[in-house]
């Protein structure tokens, strides 16, 4: 179990420009949540580890650990949304529930909802 969480925080550790990087994915908030809804297998073998842009509307933002920005955007299920988190020293600015955006990160897997991190905003 320490194995598996030391990798998972190197792995959060890497210095990309997701503003750079072209998406392996591009698709909506809902869409995403279904798939893994449907099949959560399939979807990590598919989603994990790869840049994923995401469109969709924010329910919530929320302060995460060491100054990152949780911001969640809704899906059709009252259970799980689309978590996307954003490293402590990115501006995101501007940003606001009900507001429909656009965001670039790492899908990372499902705990009851999606999670991408070292988000960037694409647009808003």
């Amino acid at each position: 179990m320490a194995g598996i969480i030391t990798g998972i925080h190197f792995y959060n550790l890497r210095s990309k420009n997701l503003l750079k990087e072209k998406p392996d994915f591009t698709i909506t908030a809902e869409e995403l949540q279904k798939e893994f809804e449907s099949d959560e297998n399939a979807s990590t073998i598919k989603f994990v580890n790869k840049i994923v842009e995401v469109t969709g509307v924010i329910s919530s933002i929320d302060k995460g650990e060491k100054g990152a920005l949780n911001v969640a955007l809704k899906t059709e299920s009252s259970l799980s949304s689309v978590i996307c988190t954003f490293p402590g020293n990115t501006v995101t600015s501007g940003l606001m529930a009900g507001q429909t955006v656009t965001l670039r990160g790492e899908c990372s897997g499902f705990l009851m909802d999606v999670l991408l991190n070292n988000c960037v905003l694409i647009s808003k």
